[in-house]
Parts: C-alpha cells; sequence; structure tokens
C-alpha cells in the first residue's frame, strides 16, 4: 500500500528507499509515455481548432497529429525533451513519493487520523506534489520548450537550452507558467492519491483470500483510474502552464500556425475563451486521458513494484539469517 500503513508486516521502509522507487518508477513510466505528452503539448499550444471539420489548423486529431510529426519530424520527435523530461520524472517521483511516505507517517505519529483514509491522502498526495513541483519546475519548462519546437531546432541541447534561456529571458524564466502549476498540481495529485486508495481498498482481495498475484497489476487498473479523474478535473491549469511556457519563444511555432503572447494567467484565460470558446481549455484533453491513465497507472505500478523488490531484499536476510544453524 502506497503511504505510511502502521498495519503492514515487516520493516518499514526508509525515506531514501522511497525517493529510490518513486524515481524509479518515473523514470520508466517516462519512457513509455512520452509519445502522449507530446501529442498532448502540440495540441495545447495549437491557436486553431483541434478538429478534421477545421482545415485551418495543423492538428486534428491524435492519428493525424501523430502521422504528421512522423513525416515531418521522424520518430525520434516523440520523444523530443525527453532528457529533460526524464530528469524531471526521476526528480518529481523521488520526491513527491518521499514527502507523502513522510507525511503520512507525520500524520500517523501527531494527529488521531488514520495514515490510509482517503481524506489524509489527498492532503498528503496535495503538499507531496506541490513541493515536487517547487523543486523541478525547471525542468517541466526545459521539457516543454524541447517538445514545442519543430525543425529547424531552437536549441540544440538541454546545455543550449538552459544557457540561451538564461542570457535572453532571464532566471526567472525557468518558472514561466509556475502559479497555474500550483493551482492545479494540488487537487491532481491529491484525487490521484486519494482515488487510487479508493480503489485498492474497493479491488483488494477478501481477507480470506490468501496471497494473490494480481496485487501489482491492481496497482495499475486503480492508478490508471484515478489518473484519468484527476486529469479531466484540472485539465485546464495545465493547458495554462504549457501557453506560458512557451511565452518569447514565438519564432519556434511559426510552422505549426498562428502564435499569441499572455502577459499572465488571467490574461491567459480570457484570450483562449474569447477567441476558441470553452473547448480551447480542453485541447488535447484525448492524448492527455491515456497519457494520465497510462502515467499514473504505471508510476504506482512500478512504485509499488520497485517497494516490493526492496522489502523482499531486506526480509531476505535476516529469514536465511534465522536458518542458518551457527545464529540458533
Amino acid at each position: 500500500m502506497v503511504g505510511f500503513d502502521p498495519g503492514s508486516q515487516g520493516v518499514p521502509l526508509s525515506p531514501q528507499e522511497a525517493a529510490f522507487a518513486g524515481s524509479a518508477a518515473g523514470m520508466v513510466t517516462r519512457a513509455l509515455v512520452s509519445p502522449f505528452d507530446v501529442l498532448k503539448i502540440r495540441f495545447q499550444l495549437q491557436i486553431e481548432s483541434v478538429s478534421s471539420k477545421m482545415p485551418e489548423g495543423k492538428y486534428k486529431g491524435l492519428f493525424q497529429a501523430s502521422r504528421c510529426i512522423l513525416s515531418e519530424e521522424g520518430i525520434s520527435a516523440f520523444w523530443k525533451g525527453h532528457i529533460p523530461a526524464q530528469l524531471l520524472s526521476i526528480c518529481f517521483g523521488a520526491v513527491q513519493f518521499t514527502s507523502f511516505e513522510v507525511l503520512t507517517k507525520l500524520v500517523h505519529n501527531s494527529t488521531p487520523f488514520d495514515s490510509q483514509t482517503s481524506g489524509v491522502h489527498f492532503i498528503c498526495g496535495g503538499l507531496a506534489a506541490v513541493s515536487a513541483t517547487v523543486a523541478c519546475q525547471p525542468l517541466d519548462m526545459l521539457r516543454t520548450r524541447f517538445a514545442a519546437q519543430g525543425e529547424p531546432k531552437v536549441y540544440r541541447s538541454l546545455r543550449h537550452a538552459v544557457w540561451t534561456m538564461w542570457r535572453s529571458e532571464g532566471v526567472l524564466t525557468f518558472y514561466r507558467g509556475l502559479s497555474p502549476t500550483l493551482i492545479a498540481v494540488f487537487p491532481y495529485a491529491g484525487l490521484q492519491f486519494s482515488f487510487y486508495n479508493v480503489f485498492k481498498k474497493l479491488l483488494a482481495p477478501p481477507p480470506n483470500a490468501g496471497q494473490s498475484g494480481g496485487g501489482n497489476w491492481r496497482s495499475l487498473v486503480c492508478g490508471g483510474g484515478a489518473g484519468m479523474i484527476s486529469k479531466t478535473v484540472t485539465y485546464p491549469f495545465d493547458l495554462f502552464k504549457k501557453r506560458l511556457q512557451v511565452g518569447g519563444f514565438e519564432s519556434a511555432r511559426v510552422t505549426f500556425g498562428q502564435v499569441r503572447n499572455y502577459r499572465g494567467v488571467m490574461d491567459c484565460v480570457t484570450q483562449i475563451a474569447k477567441e476558441e470558446g470553452a473547448r480551447g481549455f480542453f485541447k488535447g484533453l484525448s492524448p492527455s486521458l491515456v497519457k494520465a491513465a497510462l502515467s499514473t497507472g504505471f508510476t504506482f505500478f512500478w512504485y509499488e513494484v520497485f517497494l516490493n523488490i526492496m522489502r523482499d531484499l531486506k526480509h531476505e536476510p535476516r529469514t536465511k539469517g534465522l536458518k542458518d544453524p551457527k545464529h540458533r
């Protein structure tokens, strides 16, 4: 079970082990879902309608966009910005899951609340994600810039991107879009952890069923459902963040269609509502839901896999010691 569980058997895991499991889960998951992330970002940044009925937009749907990117930029384009994205996933997973484990343990030790309730998971999950977002926002900014650029590339490498952005836009550019991110990430992550907790309890095997091999697969299903619900509720904030992050980067976007410059979050909301309507707030939702289901599902799946591996490794030496005749 994710989070501190006072009823769990065996030696509790340390924050360092939670950090390792979280970063490893993030790394594996990122490699699998990167194409959906690139598609989502391309849709979010398109001013024109994302529809086959509106010919002026470059991207009109999932399959059309996939074929377009593949023919124009090659298969590697689906992993554009993968290095900063991997760094982001590793950093975010480590900080988020470590914070979550520490916070749920703190709740158990310092308050009368049960650390395994969905309400506690909502609060602790939201706070853990906020801390991870502040720590990792520059990496998210770099990932977005790389995924947004077409051909020819504006940034040749990660070092070139950092240097160019620092010199031409200043250090604060690495935190563009932070305010809508923080507004969205608390309920988004909170709902993820909360619904994951609820679904895990609903799909838990009966107490007399014994050990079952489906635990990790239940994690995948529960995480996927939690990811889709939380993404749908908070999606517009993710779109605002992406629009703000490409401000000052208009030269790399001219081949994709119209470009806009926003003065802040409220100006971004106002312009989108005026020019693109209510549907504009949900551009890219379809690949985002697929990505959210896979990303959240695989993140919890791999997190629990790595936790179980570490628990087994910690338990094995003790078991051997008990069986060793020298210890009798």
